[in-house]
């Protein structure tokens, strides 16, 4: 995959979710807020734009937070690192009290 095809898909995703659209309110829109600060370690994209985050389940009440995430590529240098990485933002976020990162290698 090309780095136009997955900028094409980074925005097809912030379409269907309505980025910018006024949809980030409450605990998830701080969430998604902390997982644009965190970037690709090699484009300079954020992890949630790109279209990496499959899945994320924020049970507000709890302020537990799962998220079900993939990297651009299997061998990726860092995916021994990279959802401590992701959950320590998440982790920072006001409301959240329990945070679980899966990494997963097949799209929903």
């Amino acid at each position: 995959m090309s780095i136009f095809d997955w900028l094409h898909k980074a925005e097809q995703h912030a379409e269907q979710h309505g980025v910018g659209q006024g949809q980030e309110d409450g605990l998830e829109g701080r969430v998604v807020g902390a997982l644009r600060t965190v970037y690709d370690p090699e484009l300079p994209v954020n992890i949630y734009d790109l279209g990496l985050i499959y899945e994320l389940d924020v049970d507000e009440p709890r302020g537990n937070v799962r998220i079900r995430m993939t990297l651009t590529a299997p061998g990726c240098p860092v995916a021994q690192t990279f959802p401590a990485t992701v959950a320590g933002a998440v982790r920072a976020v006001r409301g959240v009290s329990e945070v679980e990162v899966d990494l997963v290698w097949d799209p929903p």
